[in-house]
């Protein structure tokens, strides 16, 4: 039996069990095995690998006149050979009896709307980091939220181009570029389980429509803008743990998130350590607190003292949050970069702070990439390697500190 074909007019049949099911093969083109035994019973190969039982039949008493009909049973994982095979049974006999399930289905149940869609999606990867949800359904609702109540047939080409090139007027390439890639991922799943659904960012990219390319913010050496961002910070923050938080992170390198959601159990302020449970990369970091984070500690523990109980276990505390905690002070951007003179935003202090180690102080990218928790590279020789201990990291995490200080105060005080 040839099952690599690839080609949509192979009649390719055989009798679908578990094993003739595995050894199905993908091609260029989706293409369906049909079984031996059972008449209209088949399995479509997807391209991607993926396959998913099928009945076929025709409705009415029109013989071979009659309107082919399909319905999807199922992917192949989550229902067995054994299971299609029962489902197709039933579903063949009720044609004989002149129903029409497919007809039904639909009646029943129709295209799903997006919005279901996204909640099956949202629903199917369970490990999903808690912020990377809150990302998706926030970007969902902003740049999606009319076509939540859409069927998916009915988003089209010329609709993702049209919102595509809006969200870029408004919102700006990287919003575009999400948003797009977030539609995509939606609809992979039901363009499998739905017969002659199209994906429609796929159609938009196969007609010419484009991802816009990412371009990377430039910042300029860190004894030219951390003067800057000290005098911006300190004219425009008024709220001490807001600007002990910029702070923090100025001195860390830590991402936005890892500081604003730091509590005070992870904090050991006889060790001198600090851990950071849920990290971009999963795995959880913990660092030395040098003595610039040893004195924003004691000034955010003693401002604690007068705080609710709700908010107490943060580090930087908002009495006026839903969290409990301070939230990204992006409103605050704009102002601390024209008071200070140079354009200010929070990954900007991450930048310095790898800037600073290893050029300034020209300490091994591996140090680096362990202090910032950066993803490792596909470098197996790196892999060899023990992990950098809390006792090495301590004395280049006070040099990076104290070299930032330096930058900060050079220009203020010349």
């Amino acid at each position: 039996m040839d099952t690599g074909t690839g080609k949509r007019t192979a009649r390719v049949r055989a009798n679908l069990t578990k094993r003739t099911v595995d050894a199905l093969k993908p091609g260029e083109k989706s293409w369906i095995a049909w079984d031996a035994k059972l008449t209209g019973f088949g399995v479509r190969i997807h391209p991607s690998g993926t396959k998913a039982f099928i009945v076929n039949y025709r409705s009415g008493d029109g013989g071979r006149k009659a309107p082919n009909r399909r319905v999807v049973i199922g992917r192949y994982g989550p229902v067995t050979a054994d299971q299609a095979r029962r489902r197709a049974h039933e579903l063949l006999g009720k044609v004989a009896g002149g129903d029409d399930p497919a007809g039904e289905r639909a009646e029943a149940r129709g295209m799903p709307t997006l919005g279901d869609v996204f909640e099956q999606y949202m629903a199917a990867n369970p490990n999903r980091s808690k912020r990377t949800n809150e990302l998706y359904r926030y970007e969902a609702n902003r740049y999606l939220g009319d076509w939540l109540p859409r069927p998916l047939d009915a988003i089209g080409r010329a609709d993702v181009e049209t919102r595509f090139n809006g969200i870029t007027a408004d919102h700006g390439w990287s919003a575009a570029n999400r948003a797009m890639s977030l539609l995509r991922s939606i609809y992979r799943r039901p363009c499998v389980d739905h017969d002659g659904l199209r994906n429609p960012v796929d159609l938009w990219l196969a007609g010419g429509g484009k991802f816009h390319r990412k371009a990377r913010r430039k910042i300029s050496a860190p004894s030219e803008v951390l003067p800057c961002w000290r005098a911006g910070i300190e004219a425009e923050v008024n709220n001490p743990a807001i600007r002990d938080a910029l702070w923090f992170g100025l001195y860390t390198g830590m991402r936005r998130d890892e500081v604003l959601t730091l509590r005070w159990e992870r904090v050991d302020m006889d060790a001198l350590t600090f851990r950071v449970e849920e990290t971009k990369t999963g795995v959880p970091l913990e660092l030395p607190i040098t003595d610039q984070l040893a004195a924003i500690l004691e000034r955010r523990r003693t401002a604690a003292e007068d705080l609710p109980a709700g908010v107490r276990e943060w580090v930087f505390p908002s009495p006026t949050s839903a969290t409990g905690h301070v939230q990204d002070p992006h409103h605050l951007y704009a102002r601390i970069g024209k008071a200070g003179g140079a354009k200010f935003w929070f990954h900007g202090l991450r930048n310095s702070f790898i800037t600073v180690a290893e050029r300034e102080l020209m300490l091994p990218p591996s140090l680096t990439k362990r202090l910032v928790n950066h993803a490792r590279p596909n470098d197996v020789t790196q892999g060899y390697a023990a992990d950098w201990t809390i006792a090495q990291l301590r004395e280049p995490a006070q040099k990076i500190a104290d070299r930032i200080q330096a930058l900060m105060c050079a220009e203020l005080t010349a």
